[in-house]
């Protein structure tokens, strides 16, 4: 966890991000650096980030908006309600999207982290 992000931000972040992937290994090393600079207000949680590119490295994702990272939900009873999306813009860190596929599961950052930190 970093100490410039909300808890629930932060872990969403290292758990979709949590592979070796060349991409994934450079945005890590962006969270730092990384704040939020707002959220949703329907309560999903998607949040947009600001980040001091001065400080950090671009990710190889190319110059335009990317979806450089996504996890796809899944519930203690095997539903798949929904997914988390990690978009950079020119390589870095952009916004963190809370996206629902479902009108019976209620899906957030608050459920994902919670589902996502069940199949770590």
């Amino acid at each position: 966890m970093t100490e410039s992000l909300p808890a629930d931000v932060a872990d969403v972040l290292a758990a979709v991000l949590n592979t070796n992937h060349p991409v994934h290994v450079a945005l890590r090393r962006q969270v730092p650096y990384l704040s939020v600079r707002g959220r949703c207000t329907c309560g999903c949680g998607t949040a947009s980030f600001e980040l001091d590119a001065g400080k950090a490295e671009p990710a190889p994702t190319g110059p335009g908006t990317v979806v450089a990272a996504e996890a796809q939900l899944a519930t203690e009873a095997g539903e798949h309600p929904g997914e988390v999306l990690v978009f950079a813009r020119g390589g870095y860190l952009s916004w963190l999207e809370v996206c629902s596929w479902s009108d019976d599961v209620e899906v957030t950052l608050t459920a994902a982290r919670r589902w996502l930190q069940a199949r770590s």
